[in-house]
């Protein structure tokens, strides 16, 4: 029995310590490690096909086939595994995602954790889910936290086969929500690929590396002990350290816009009025802001308020990455 169609679904996930800068930029090693959750309410499904018909893998996206920068990249990460696992066949990818796309809310992350799985299972590659974890890195260097369920941390390592995530707490074990106030929707001007090429031009990314060990184990024991208030002030910092080192490169990258500033604003407010919540910003201009079950309804209300917000996408912890269908043919 040969299976010649496999579908797999794999949700984004929100760094509470971030990903930003690489040691090997061709295999996506961080500089430093990073901690993040998984967020369920949001989710890419694809599809990949071997079809002994075509030349070259093509690409479907959102219902539209692509030619460019998209397809090229996918074309290269699937040349890639077929290197490694010495496989053959190209591929017919479609994908499609129920939120925003290339506008800081990880939709390469869980684009790559589903088009990992189904070609892994395509390909027959039998790998464990630490080994599914780092060829999703090789697609998109965060797309290895989308394939552990939880809350997760990426071990930065020294090679391929060390560099991968793993669950630190399942999603059940603190039911926190990320309430994502959309300030833009369309993709952004500099890309993350490219952000993180330049991070080593900012003066202050070397002190963010050194510290970066000390805000990771503040982050892993708060989520460990459900320590809101903890968690809520490294994930501030962390955010902020890391668009400082943006804002210091060459050329500078200002992802924030007024409206994002207004939101971080907001933030403080409701922390004075008894709200539990805390932001944190991806390479973007849209804000994540993280809070408890109990507070997720009011600051949802709250950011509803604050003029330019074109959208409020809300979403509790989530799972890890999943197959969901796989056809075959004799």
């Amino acid at each position: 029995m040969n299976t010649n169609s496999v579908t797999a679904k794999a949700h984004p996930n929100i760094a509470f310590i971030k990903y930003w800068g690489n040691q090997d930029d061709s295999l996506r090693l961080p500089s430093n490690g990073s901690i993040s959750m998984n967020l369920a309410g949001l989710s890419t499904t694809t599809t990949a096909t071997l079809n002994l018909k075509l030349k070259s893998d093509q690409l479907e996206l959102n219902g539209s086939t692509q030619t460019g920068l998209a397809l090229r990249r996918i074309q290269q990460y699937l040349n890639l595994i077929r290197k490694i696992y010495k496989r053959d066949g190209f591929l017919e990818i479609k994908s499609a995602n129920d939120f925003p796309m290339s506008a800081g809310i990880a939709s390469s992350a869980s684009a790559f954790a589903a088009l990992s799985t189904a070609v892994a299972h395509l390909y027959q590659l039998h790998l464990q889910q630490k080994e599914l974890s780092a060829i999703a890195r090789l697609g998109s260097g965060s797309a290895c936290r989308s394939i552990p369920p939880g809350y997760c941390e990426w071990k930065t390592g020294s090679s391929h086969k060390e560099s991968f995530a793993i669950t630190i707490a399942p999603e059940h074990h603190w039911h926190l929500w990320d309430c994502i106030a959309v300030v833009e929707s369309k993709p952004k001007e500099v890309s993350s690929t490219k952000g993180h090429s330049k991070a080593g031009l900012s003066p202050l990314q070397h002190a963010r590396i050194m510290d970066t060990p000390r805000r990771l184990d503040i982050c892993r024991n708060a989520i460990i002990k459900k320590d809101f208030g903890a968690l809520s002030e490294i994930i501030e910092l962390d955010s902020n350290i890391m668009h400082a080192v943006m804002m210091t490169s060459k050329p500078p990258i200002m992802y924030w816009q007024p409206t994002s500033l207004l939101i971080m604003r907001e933030v403080s407010k409701m922390n004075k009025k008894g709200i539990a919540a805390a932001y944190t910003l991806d390479a973007g201009s849209n804000v994540h802001v993280i809070c408890t079950e109990a507070s997720h309804e009011k600051v949802e209300d709250n950011l509803q308020d604050i003029p330019g917000v074109i959208e409020i996408l809300t979403s509790p912890s989530g799972g890890g990455t999943c197959l969901i269908q796989s056809t075959s043919t004799n």
